[in-house]
């Protein structure tokens, strides 16, 4: 299909000169008026490149460029100005509102099939990047969403992996993923934690906090399954889980050849998701704002956790419960500040542990 050109000037003599050259290259539209080129160059479909007359008395081709790109459906249309004015000024004014070029009157035919093939093929070139950009934009998008989503799947199957060694904690990886979420969030304007809490962190640490268990594949079912209170040699196996996930991610990370942030983060929450706050934890009993961040707010969510859901060796214990026992340890077992934290949205977690609540076989 030959491109469409749509000549304006209000000359019939140009207009029918202009025409005669162009027609057996293009497809040409004309327009003897700057309200009628308006009117024009909306119809469908519309012209890939505009010859507009500066001089015309009704509206100046200045006032019709402005126009043209001023409107979206528009404004990417290349405009060539033709012209008699001879002044620089009149020139500048022209290229300041968008025109690509100038061809000055009296015209000739074959500057006038030039400068009309360049701008052609500048335009399709343009055309062609901005189709290829948009493509590769939308193809970028749809892999990442395609990764983010396979990603998403393997964490979720590597930590259930865990939970299935444990059937009695159901959802507790939904749950405890959640409530660190609702925590990292209240935190954010927390002068401690807002460099550290943006929101491309808050999403990788909920993003990780699912494989804060994953070391428990390691652990033998005599000891993870357990019914009444584990004897002290027991509890140092146990508490080797921690270690163990570790391992298990580092081991995941084998064949990448770079670092993968929400991997570093894993492995920071499995390592010291039981450490405390007063360095009585395992398995490092490091202290303070030595444990990390992302350990720190896993501690409560996963603690909470824990206290409302029946396991092996307990029974739940009640929402308003386990509050309390998790406020008791307010600087002891836990951030003093998290702990506030979980004060502000308990009632988040309340309805976080209602909407996941354990399925009863």
């Amino acid at each position: 299909m030959k491109p469409i050109i749509l000549i304006v000037d209000d000359d019939p003599i140009i207009l029918s000169m202009m025409n005669k050259v162009l027609s057996t290259h293009y497809k040409v539209r004309v327009a003897n008026s700057g309200y009628r080129a308006l009117e024009v160059v909306m119809t469908e479909p519309k012209p890939e490149l505009i010859l507009l007359d500066v001089l015309m008395p009704d509206t100046s081709g200045f006032d019709v460029l402005a126009k043209l790109r001023d409107n979206n459906d528009t404004k990417e249309i290349p405009v060539i100005f033709v012209t008699g004015l001879k002044g620089e000024n009149d020139e500048e004014k022209g290229i300041e509102l968008g025109a690509v070029d100038y061809i000055s009157k009296p015209i000739s035919p074959i500057i006038l099939l030039a400068r009309v093939k360049n701008h052609l093929i500048l335009k399709h070139a343009k055309d062609f990047l901005i189709d290829k950009n948009s493509f590769l934009e939308s193809e970028i998008a749809r892999r990442l969403e395609e990764n983010q989503n396979i990603q998403d799947v393997s964490i979720r199957a590597l930590a259930h992996l865990a939970e299935t060694r444990d059937p009695e904690t159901g959802e507790h990886i939904l749950r405890t993923q959640k409530y660190v979420n609702i925590l990292a969030k209240q935190l954010q304007t927390n002068s401690r934690f807002s460099d550290v809490l943006t929101d491309k962190y808050i999403s990788i640490i909920t993003k990780s906090a699912p494989l804060h268990d994953i070391g428990k594949v390691g652990i033998s079912d005599a000891i993870l399954l357990k019914h009444g209170k584990f004897t002290d040699e027991e509890f140092e196996t146990m508490k080797l889980h921690a270690m163990h996930g570790v391992k298990a991610i580092e081991s995941a990370e084998k064949d990448i050849n770079k670092s993968v942030e929400f991997l570093d983060i894993a492995k920071e929450i499995a390592h010291w998701h039981h450490e405390h706050w007063d360095g009585n934890g395992y398995p490092d009993q490091i202290s303070g704002d030595t444990i990390p961040l992302s350990a720190r707010l896993m501690a409560i969510a996963d603690v909470f956790d824990a206290l409302i859901s029946k396991r092996v060796y307990k029974e739940a214990m009640s929402y308003d419960v386990a509050r309390d026992i998790i406020i008791s340890e307010r600087g002891k077992q836990f951030d003093p500040e998290i702990t506030d934290a979980f004060i502000t949205c308990y009632e988040q977690f309340v309805q976080t542990a209602n909407e996941y609540r354990d399925v009863k076989p």
